[in-house]
């Protein structure tokens, strides 16, 4: 047996020298260690030796499969060496050769217009607050003059969640508890960015979500001639300095007096055109002095204090500056329309 032993190996490292692919290692490995390779088949005549035999040809047996497993790992790793340096071959980078350009991002229209809002009114020394997009009734009507069952809630369509709970239909609420928080002393100088919800259809002008930005300023001798001056500071600074405003009177349940905004023409300039239905004035927002009852249940003693509030859809905002049609584009994340925006 120990003859036969010796044979094996000698056949065994004879092919394995002659080896020359991972493949034929495999069956070679199989074919003489396998579970009924050669080695194993010369093991199953143990049993006919006798005890003093047995260790002797046992060992004979280990030297003879670790002589042939030492020569396959030797092969493999050889093998395993050339087919890295064959793939590193063939994945050299030329460094020489001009990178590919990624694609660059830029800010959606209705986030730069927003930041555009941020920056003119932080320059005028307002501070910018949020407040939750699912609002109490409380907050979204009945602090802002509008009980229930007030006629003017038929002006917003709502999604109510239950009876006192709702999507806000305006970031007004949140002058309401910028107020309260103020504990009715402190001066009061926010702008409020943010998205709404009414349940209109969407088309060309309207959609059920969008975005607001709310202002607000309180404090003692607030007049209307102050909000005229600060509107008129933003619009120049958001449409151009030669943009006039003109104010017509209007109804908001939480402002008395309530104005609409008009500016002059982006398009014409006043001259009329298609744009302005050539009246030359382009509505833009609503606005007015806060009302007494919004400063007292905010916690402001109308007697003493006075403010003004407004009120404009980001949307509209950036449809005239950037002279878009439909609200919708906004919206559909086509990469052709907002790559236009992207280096202004």
């Amino acid at each position: 047996m120990k003859e036969r032993l010796e044979a094996l190996k000698s056949d065994a490292l004879a092919e394995l020298a002659g080896v020359n692919d991972a493949q034929a290692l495999g069956d070679i490995r199989v074919k003489y260690l396998g579970k009924k390779g050669a080695l194993t088949e010369i093991l199953r005549g143990m049993g006919a030796l006798s005890a003093e035999e047995r260790p002797v040809i046992g060992q004979v047996a280990n030297d003879v499969r670790g002589a042939i497993e030492a020569v396959i790992e030797e092969k493999q790793e050889a093998f395993q060496r050339a087919e890295t340096e064959k793939r590193l071959a063939k994945e050299t980078i030329d460094v020489t050769l001009p990178g590919r350009r990624l694609p660059e991002g830029g800010l959606h229209p209705l986030t730069k217009v927003i930041q555009d809002l941020e920056d003119i009114f932080v320059g005028m020394g307002y501070q910018v607050a949020e407040g939750p997009e699912v609002e109490m009734d409380y907050y979204n009507f009945e602090a802002l003059n509008l009980p229930k069952n007030h006629p003017a809630r038929d002006m917003q369509d709502s999604f109510y969640i239950t009876e006192d709970i709702l999507m806000r239909t305006h970031t007004s609420p949140v002058q309401v508890r910028t107020m309260q928080a103020m504990q009715g002393e402190s001066p009061v100088k926010v702008i409020v960015p943010g998205k709404v919800y009414r349940r209109d259809d969407d088309d060309a002008t309207h959609s059920f979500q969008f975005h607001q930005v709310e202002g607000i300023v309180v404090g003692k001798n607030i007049r209307m001639s102050d909000l005229k001056g600060t509107l008129l500071q933003f619009v120049r600074e958001m449409f151009g300095a030669h943009t006039e405003i003109r104010l017509r009177p209007s109804f908001f349940p939480f402002t008395e007096p309530s104005v609409e905004v008009d500016v002059t023409c982006i398009k014409c300039g006043g001259a009329g055109c298609r744009l302005c239905k050539q009246t030359g004035w382009i509505e833009i927002l609503g606005a007015g002095m806060v009302h007494p009852n919004v400063l007292e249940m905010g916690g402001y003693d109308p007697k003493e204090y006075s403010g003004f509030a407004f009120g404009m859809g980001v949307e509209r905002i950036a449809m005239l500056k950037y002279g878009v049609d439909d609200i919708r584009h906004f919206y559909n994340s086509d990469l052709s329309f907002l790559k236009q925006f992207a280096r202004l």
